[in-house]
């Protein structure tokens, strides 16, 4: 293999003690390594960011990288806003080009480029906690549906669930969380939250979706804000939840694969 082709090989080793003589190679232009999910986050929000939450480092048990993405506010990729596609692919391209493995995100809404960005990288991208929908789906009876909590109701759109590889969302019942009072402080960047008020308000969100829809089977958290109450609405519901941490995980298993060891 050329010098050139070598600079161009994303390294997927794992050093070990007995492997310390390998030839080891990196990729051109990177220096940053011991991580494999780069993760997008918004520009301009302000209220507190709880361990559980995408954008809190103390969330994982590995390494991430983030990296903001200039002038992505909360209104511009709630609507999709087609303006942002340039600096999302941009910054994605950032990430990979500093050695991510796959490409995440910290927020649901930047689903709505899933399809752009994905084209644009030579590296696996997940943008969205909804392109779990048809995982789950596959897992449960025919008949059962699951639930999907959102911060902006208004956000789960067609355009969404077909950028992410749904084509038809029929069995995703989704209930919005926007207009709660102290969830709203999250939407709004009001800068700080009560935790145990906004907690019994996104449990209760979740009760509510079972009493509305008594067939589902699993649940979905589509805002990147919402897993550090995931083990709350499991322990309410009852159900299976789904958020994007654990997509983020699923991910960095893939692309972190390690020896196995042990007796035959």
């Amino acid at each position: 293999m050329s010098s050139e082709a070598l600079g161009n090989k994303r390294e997927y080793g794992y050093l070990t003690s007995g492997n310390e003589s390998k030839m080891i190679t990196m990729k051109k232009g990177q220096y940053v390594s011991g991580y494999s999910v780069g993760i997008l986050y918004l520009d301009e929000c302000w209220y507190p960011v709880l361990p559980g939450n995408v954008a809190n480092l103390s969330t994982y048990d590995f390494p991430v990288r983030l990296k903001r993405v200039p002038n992505c506010t909360q209104e511009r990729i709630h609507v999709g806003d087609p303006t942002l596609e340039d600096d999302i692919i941009k910054a994605a391209k950032q990430l990979e080009a500093e050695g991510a493995r796959a490409i995440s995100a910290a927020c649901g809404f930047y689903g709505n480029f899933q399809d752009k960005v994905a084209d644009a990288l030579d590296i696996p991208v997940y943008l969205s906690s909804v392109i779990q929908l048809p995982w789950i789906k596959a897992g449960l009876k025919s008949n059962q549906t699951i639930g999907m909590l959102t911060a902006d109701i208004h956000g789960i759109t067609d355009h969404l669930f077909k950028s992410c590889g749904i084509d038809n969302p029929n069995y995703v019942n989704v209930k919005g969380l926007g207009h709660l009072p102290e969830f709203s402080a999250i939407i709004e960047s009001r800068g700080s939250f009560n935790n145990e008020v906004l907690k019994e308000e996104v449990v209760q969100a979740a009760l509510e979706l079972v009493d509305e829809h008594p067939n589902m089977g699993a649940i979905l958290l589509e805002c990147s804000d919402l897993p550090p109450y995931a083990s709350d609405i499991q322990r309410a519901t009852g159900l299976p939840v789904f958020d994007f941490i654990t997509m983020i995980k699923w991910v960095h298993m893939a692309t972190t694969q390690k020896p196995y060891q042990g007796f035959i």
